[in-house]
């Protein structure tokens, strides 16, 4: 299955790196990244494949959503059907 991770917040080093190394915690494979850069407001967002993970993706963006609290960043994960069907003209 196929998700979608977003990130918000100020720019630093290594935020992408710390996405990464969450997602290959999870078993979860990075398939595409987009990031920008504007007024050191650093967006990101990854599309990823979910097949091995272990958990459910419910409990992945709990764990994300916590993860951004901590980090000072908003992390918010979505099953790719759904992020689809919440953009489509």
């Amino acid at each position: 299955m196929k998700a979608v991770i977003t990130v918000l917040g100020n720019d630093r080093i290594g935020i992408l790196a710390k996405m990464a190394n969450i997602c290959a915690d999870h078993q979860i494979n990075i398939l595409d990244v987009d990031q920008t850069i504007v007024d050191n407001l650093f967006t990101m967002t990854m599309i990823v494949d979910t097949e091995k993970m272990e958990m459910t993706l419910a409990d992945f963006a709990i764990e994300m959503d916590e993860e951004g609290k901590r980090s000072g960043l908003v992390i918010k994960v979505m099953h790719r059907d759904i992020f689809d069907s919440m953009h489509r003209i």
